[in-house]
């Protein structure tokens, strides 16, 4: 389905607005409702904070009763069929809808736990999770007291309405990535340094380029910019031992460091996401920068 541009969302009748949105927070088009004329939106990112903001602002019945219209993550309503189109691709990206039977049994003793613990279902933003990883979340939070998981579960409805919203409206073209390589053992830019960006769907690997750094360590421009930068896992591959050979620098015989990949996602394709890399012949380390 082609995504919606932020003008036709501005130029959108009341109710078709909400028709299109109401499903963004499941089963609840009153989020919907309460932001349909806070229009035109500069963006996908002020269009999910406004949402954001009238789920904060309602009632706490009325945040319970959002919690309690998610399904549970392979539970009753997955096996019968009942879920909405959104949580079936959601829970089935994640590989739900083929559990063995020792792992359905275990969803099931953690989905009951937690809904007479806390009164609401374990909400998890799933897509592109894998199973380990949401059954850890689940005994993770089975311990927390009711009001921070409250709190908890809003996130995860946040982080779920995002990615509902990208899958609609097309972002605008604002975000960016970079890059800038630093060598701490000579205290000073790594210039002359390949590298490479893989964009990553499952097994697959796209490259989208290959770059070398600058005198300045950094790329002589952004990696993505604009509408090719796009929500996804990525990687960095930093021919590190070329760049050791060509400045010089000791190394052992293979280097301790030659070829590293660094895996990041990008989840706000609005934003600028600078992932740098810190090098030494010995050691490296990197964060998100700004």
């Amino acid at each position: 389905m082609e995504k919606l541009t932020l003008d036709a969302v501005a130029d959108m009748a009341e109710e078709d607005f909400v028709a299109t949105f109401g499903g963004v927070f499941e089963h609840s088009r009153w989020v919907a409702e309460r932001v349909a004329r806070a229009r035109p939106f500069a963006s996908v990112t002020e269009m999910h904070d406004m949402m954001m903001g009238a789920v904060e602002a309602a009632e706490e019945d009325e945040q319970l009763a959002l919690l309690r219209a998610h399904p549970d993550l392979a539970g009753r309503a997955a096996l019968a069929g009942e879920l909405t189109a959104a949580s079936t691709g959601e829970q089935a990206s994640a590989g739900l809808d083929s559990l063995t039977a020792e792992e359905m049994e275990r969803f099931t003793e953690l989905n009951t736990a937690y809904s007479m613990r806390f009164g609401f279902p374990f909400i998890m933003a799933v897509r592109g999770a894998d199973k380990a990883r949401i059954l850890a979340g689940f005994e993770g939070r089975l311990g927390n007291d009711r009001h921070d998981e409250l709190l908890r579960a809003l996130g995860e409805v946040s982080k779920i309405a995002w990615m509902r919203l990208l899958g609609l409206v097309q972002p605008a073209a604002t975000g960016k990535l970079t890059t800038h390589v630093l060598d701490t053992a000579a205290g000073c830019p790594a210039g002359g340094l390949p590298v490479t960006l893989w964009r990553l769907d499952g097994e697959a690997r796209e490259r989208v380029g290959s770059f070398v750094t600058n005198d300045d360590g950094r790329l002589d421009a952004p990696a993505l910019a604009g509408e090719a930068m796009t929500a996804g896992t990525y990687e960095w591959v930093f021919e590190c031992g070329v760049y050791f050979a060509r400045a010089s620098r000791p190394t052992a015989a293979p280097p301790f460091l030659d070829r590293v990949p660094l895996r990041f996602g990008i989840s706000n394709p609005e934003a600028h996401y600078h992932v740098p890399l810190l090098l030494s012949p010995w050691s490296f380390s990197t964060y998100r920068g700004s």
